[in-house]
């Protein structure tokens, strides 16, 4: 008799335990994909406004083609950039969970920003264009994206930080490792210089 109260208390107890690890396991999961899903909401964020400035860019070189004749391979290296950090961008939005997607991404959108430095210093020894209506406003809608390009990135880094260390912690980390909760990738500019937002205003 005593053997089978001590059985029943037993398989109770075992019983206990795995509830209470299944539902620590349960919790711990579900936070993960919350904050996944998070920083994934964050670079969407990001890629609208990517989208936007890469809509401007070619009105951009548009406007400037009818001034600066002799500045071709400029325009034509400011179009190129554009083309590739669009394609970069397009393969991040698929997944900013890829570590690899994310490194193309940050590695195009410098190059875009130093081509697009390059237009605005040359466009500086033309005033007719620096005067021309269209243009000024196409800086100042370029300027006003890349601050919010800006702002988006910090609060997609701050996200991806979260999730990062939520997964590397224990338990989290056993139960990250279980469920294929892979790192994610910072939204990171190389260059020093390019953590500013390309200075593009005409004033």
């Amino acid at each position: 008799m005593t053997s089978g109260i001590l059985l029943i208390a037993v398989l109770g107890g075992l019983v206990l335990v795995a509830l209470i690890v299944g539902g620590l396991v349960v919790g711990i999961y579900n936070k993960l994909v919350t904050m996944r899903n998070r920083y994934k909401n964050a670079y969407a964020q990001i890629d609208v406004q990517l989208k936007r400035r890469y809509d401007l860019i070619p009105n951009l070189v548009e406007t400037a083609k009818g001034y600066l004749k002799h500045e071709s391979g400029t325009l034509q290296a400011v179009t190129e950039a554009r083309n590739i950090a669009y394609a970069a961008s397009k393969a991040a939005a698929a997944n900013p969970g890829d570590a690899g997607a994310m490194k193309n991404l940050a590695a195009a959108e410098t190059g875009l920003a130093g081509t697009l430095s390059r237009l605005m210093m040359v466009s500086e020894a033309y005033p007719d264009l620096k005067a021309n209506q269209n243009m000024m406003q196409l800086t100042e809608e370029l300027t006003s994206t890349e601050n919010k390009i800006s702002f988006a990135r910090q609060a997609y880094n701050d996200s991806v930080m979260t999730y990062n260390t939520n997964r590397e912690v224990f338990p989290s980390n056993l139960i990250a490792g279980m469920f294929n909760f892979a790192a994610a990738e910072l939204f990171v500019v190389d260059k020093p210089e390019e953590k500013v937002a390309p200075k593009v205003s005409f004033s």
